[in-house]
């Protein structure tokens, strides 16, 4: 099986969390996993509407920015956010974000 690609914590750059929470789409992935405790099971619970593969990039472009951690549990891919890396690196941006998103 192949591995994703994650940015350690230290590798992660404000301009690529930028660039990925740029897109109203993926605020949208983001604000979801925010209100599920930072967690989903197999993209399950999109309501986007876009095709399997816009959604599939989507969370590729959070992936790889540092936004969101992806593992595999058993047959299931989960989706996590980096809550604790985020705040880490930049304290109170993803708070930010999702209080600017509830406005």
């Amino acid at each position: 099986m192949r591995t994703s690609f994650h940015p350690a914590a230290a590798d992660i750059s404000l301009a690529a969390v930028m660039h990925a929470l740029s897109d109203p789409a993926r605020l949208a992935i983001v604000a979801m996993l925010a209100s599920t405790d930072g967690e989903i099971c197999n993209h399950a619970g999109t309501d986007l509407d876009l095709h399997k593969s816009t959604i599939s990039h989507h969370y590729r472009v959070l992936r790889e920015a540092g936004v969101t951690l992806t593992t595999m549990e058993g047959r299931n891919r989960v989706v996590r956010l980096r809550t604790e890396d985020l705040n880490a690196r930049f304290p109170g941006l993803l708070d930010a974000v999702l209080a600017a998103l509830a406005r």
